[in-house]
């Protein structure tokens, strides 16, 4: 029997060498069968091989050009013994504990195959939701208690219940992937390593709500992700999947990397090929969205959950998390820590569990610091905070925000004032310039910061600080401008030191 070997195509696998790898291993042994999947998220291990055999799959990692001889030598065909061998993949400690559910192909199927994909249970989803119809449709996704992955958290469901009600000569299904978010990737991998999960989810929604024409929305810095979501798109049209009955297709839209455009107004006028600018609401896109018609914009984790939601019912998902913080959220832990990747769990896991368990800690190995939660727009968490459960609620009562999901670690090297800088800064070059609170408060923040951090007046600009946050806070048309004091003031009501004049810091 022909051996099969799999080995990822991610970009995160890609960037550590998996194509070298694979190229390798085929020229020494070209009778071999190589599969390239997705990644399973273990990204310190990366690029992780695996091997199929009679006990299932054997992992090895991570695996170099110069390592192929002499794995091929001990025996990686049939799994043999190695220093790189890491046994089972679904033994090791990372993919044990965790609940696959959006993730649960990711790194195991051929993203490319629509057999591989129905054989490890696409397209089931889709099935109940012909069966049921649209109204039981969007009651089991309203009954699941599926809430937006993007970071505002809005149901799902409701959403889409709007958007069936709502009077319209068309209706559209829109998928933000614009993932700017600073350590996060979860969108990036879904649409690499299951690219169907993403296209069954746009059908069940388009079918659910009367649309026929969905769009997805992903940023030029993902080549690998648009090249692989555009040949699935080919594919599931060859396979009946999109275009025919219900009459229902799927465009690319490519954006230009304006983090302003992950607002889903200015997402639309992107699409739409205006500049990206924020639109006052009301009206909601569920009323007046794309080109004017009743809109579903959803991001890539909460439609590539739908399948699964109906493939295995509303009450299984709902039974899963806390509060009101159902089913799975896929963590993306990164910075400065030791076990990087991807962490699909049920919503209640700590941050200090995520921190210091799961991730191990810095890969420095100094002290953490600090965490930032929800992108660069996120509240830094000192260790004191660590036990905030993973759960919408609970970090707004601790002014943060969950966002996509993203996890950045700190050591204690980091200079907090700088932090609240690079913020004020961020926003002041990502601004679409609409709305002036966040147009010039945010240049005015840099200005401040800059006097804070060389120690000028101090205390009077950083009470000037505390009210152009409260300013941007409240005035910005848009979560850009609304979420930079959260950065900000968290690096300032946990981190006062750090804003304290050179010599004063210097003398402690």
């Amino acid at each position: 029997m022909t051996a099969r070997v799999f080995i990822p195509r991610d970009a995160a696998a890609l960037a550590l060498g998996a194509d070298a790898v694979a190229a390798a291993l085929a020229a020494a042994t070209p009778s071999v069968q190589i599969v390239r999947t997705g990644s399973r998220g273990l990204f310190w291990l990366e690029p992780m091989i695996e091997v199929a055999t009679p006990e299932g799959r054997i992992a090895y990692g991570p695996v170099s050009v110069a390592d192929v001889p002499g794995l091929l030598a001990a025996g990686l065909l049939t799994g043999g013994a190695h220093p790189l061998r890491l046994g089972r993949p679904e033994e090791l400690p990372f993919l044990q504990r965790q609940t696959r559910l959006t993730f649960a192909r990711c790194g195991i199927v051929d993203p490319l195959s629509f057999a591989d994909y129905r054989a490890h249970g696409g397209m089931a989803g889709l099935a109940r939701a012909l069966e049921i119809g649209p109204a039981g449709t969007i009651e089991a996704v309203v009954q699941s208690g599926l809430r937006g992955r993007g970071g505002a958290g809005f149901p799902t469901g409701l959403k889409w219940r709007a958007v069936a009600e709502a009077p319209g000569a068309r209706k559209f299904v829109v998928c933000n992937a614009d993932e700017g978010d600073s350590g996060t990737f979860a969108d990036r991998m879904l649409m690499e390593g299951d690219p169907f999960a993403l296209i069954e989810g746009m059908v069940i929604a388009g079918i659910s709500v009367g649309a026929t024409r969905g769009y997805v929305y992903i940023r030029s810095e993902y080549p690998h992700a648009i090249a692989t979501f555009g040949q699935a798109l080919v594919i599931a049209r060859r396979e009946g999947l999109l275009g025919a009955v219900p009459a229902f297709d799927i465009e690319i839209r490519v954006g230009a990397g304006a983090y302003v455009c992950g607002e889903e107004t200015a997402l639309l006028d992107s699409i739409e090929g205006k500049r990206g600018m924020v639109r006052a609401k009301p009206p909601l896109p569920a009323h007046h969205g794309l080109f004017g018609e009743p809109t579903v914009v959803n991001n890539v984790l909460s439609l590539a959950s739908v399948p699964v939601i109906l493939a295995e019912g509303a009450a299984a998902y709902r039974d899963v998390g806390i509060g009101r913080s159902r089913g799975t959220m896929p963590i993306q832990l990164a910075g400065n820590i030791r076990h990087g990747g991807l962490y699909e769990v049920a919503f209640g896991v700590t941050l200090g569990e995520l921190v210091n368990q799961i991730g191990g800690g810095t890969r420095s190995g100094r002290p953490v610091r600090a965490v930032q939660v929800g992108g660069p727009l996120g509240t830094y968490f000192p260790p004191s905070l660590f036990d905030t459960p993973f759960d919408y609620e609970a970090f707004a009562a601790r002014d943060g925000l969950i966002g996509h999901g993203g996890v950045v670690v700190f050591d204690d090297s980091v200079d907090m004032a700088r932090q609240a800088r690079f913020a004020m800064e961020f926003c002041a070059i990502e601004s679409c310039g609409k709305c002036t609170p966040c147009r010039i408060g945010s240049t005015r923040g840099v200005e401040v910061m800059d006097r804070i951090i060389a120690g000028q007046q101090v205390e009077a600009n950083v009470a000037l600080l505390r009210d152009l946050c409260e300013t941007l806070k409240f005035g910005s048309l848009c979560a850009l401008g609304g979420f930079t004091p959260y950065p900000v003031m968290s690096a300032l009501t946990h981190f006062p030191e750090d804003f304290q004049p050179p010599a004063r810091r210097a003398a402690e």
